[in-house]
């Protein structure tokens, strides 16, 4: 049944991204608040599609955690599924993201209609200072700022190692970091085509502030907040450190 169930959900997703795919960048071709708007209706969407055809639910802790003004999410990474939730949950939004999603066919013409901030990973102090260049231009158009510390998706109870880009960008720009953990690689593994029907748990936390402060001190605050969560969200997958 969880494969059946899964390749349903695939086959509606596909439906429903491919036209988004289309739609989005269309739409950025006349205004940016256009397309971000279509593409919070496509994240809502495969939200709603996720839980009506793999059961995958989801409840939040820390809702009113959420500042009024721009704020740079740091989340943890698992799956695909807190990319959906996170652009189909807070105000509109851009992407720091590796460059190879660009080439993507639909999900990468959107992601580049919403002005997502593309970087070389590999290319150290030059991606941290583009993110910070271009970061900053959004935050000062109303958009907040979203991104993965450890760069690209990490097993159930495993870390990667924590890039200081994000608070680097909240440090000179005097915005909030707000901190997100969850545990949404139990129901959806990270490249995993089986989904499986459980209640997704999300912690919003505190907003850390970051201005003025050393980015490497911050980035190690988000760290411990967020794997904190994730010791406490799921303590038999996650070793105290």
């Amino acid at each position: 049944m969880t494969e059946i169930r899964s390749a349903i959900f695939l086959a509606g997703g596909v439906v429903v991204t491919s036209f988004f795919g289309i739609a989005v960048p269309l739409a950025g071709i006349f205004s940016t608040r256009a397309a971000l708007r279509l593409a919070r209706e496509w994240a809502r969407g495969i939200l709603r599609w996720t839980e009506i055809a793999c059961g995958i639910r989801y409840e939040i802790e820390g809702r009113e955690n959420i500042p009024p003004g721009p704020a740079v999410i740091m989340a943890k990474h698992q799956s695909a599924w807190e990319t959906v939730f996170l652009e189909a949950t807070f105000p509109y939004q851009c992407w720091i993201i590796k460059r190879e999603l660009v080439w993507l066919p639909f999900v990468g013409w959107g992601l580049v209609a919403v002005r997502s901030i593309a970087i070389d990973r590999s290319s150290g102090q030059a991606a941290r200072e583009q993110i910070v260049q271009h970061g900053a231009r959004r935050i000062a158009e109303g958009l907040w700022v979203t991104i993965f510390p450890e760069g690209t998706r990490v097993p159930v109870g495993r870390r990667g190692r924590y890039g200081i880009g994000g608070a680097t960008l909240a440090a000179r720009t005097g915005t909030p970091i707000l901190p997100i953990a969850h545990n949404a690689g139990e129901f959806w593994g990270r490249y995993a085509f089986r989904k499986h029907a459980g209640t997704v748990r999300v912690v919003i936390g505190p907003v850390i502030e970051a201005h003025g402060r050393d980015p490497l001190e911050v980035t190690r605050e988000v760290e411990a907040w967020i794997e904190g969560q994730m010791t406490r969200l799921n303590p038999e997958r996650y070793a105290i450190a």
